[in-house]
């Protein structure tokens, strides 16, 4: 039976186009994503086209995934990371 400490989130770290990594904690990078989506309406991801809300798209990004497409030649990462040992 999997530990459920696997399942926690402690934070993320986020690899952007141009950026420094960043340590973002899981509400800061759903603020980030929802952000980003709501910019971007008219081009989505065809697995996110069927959410109704940015807050819905945004989350399910994050649970399911680890990057979003970008502009070409951009991009954008994440990974969760635990910062402490049980």
């Amino acid at each position: 039976m999997p530990d459920s400490i696997m399942y926690q989130e402690d934070a993320y770290v986020v690899l952007e186009t141009n950026q420094p990594e960043q340590f973002l904690t899981p509400e800061e990078l759903l603020e980030k994503l929802k952000a980003i989506l709501s910019t971007r309406q008219d081009n989505l991801p065809r697995d996110l086209q069927h959410f109704s809300s940015v807050e819905e798209q945004a989350k399910y990004l994050m649970e399911t995934s680890c990057e979003l497409d970008m502009e070409p030649g951009e991009y954008l990462q994440w990974y969760v990371v635990r910062l402490e040992k049980p």
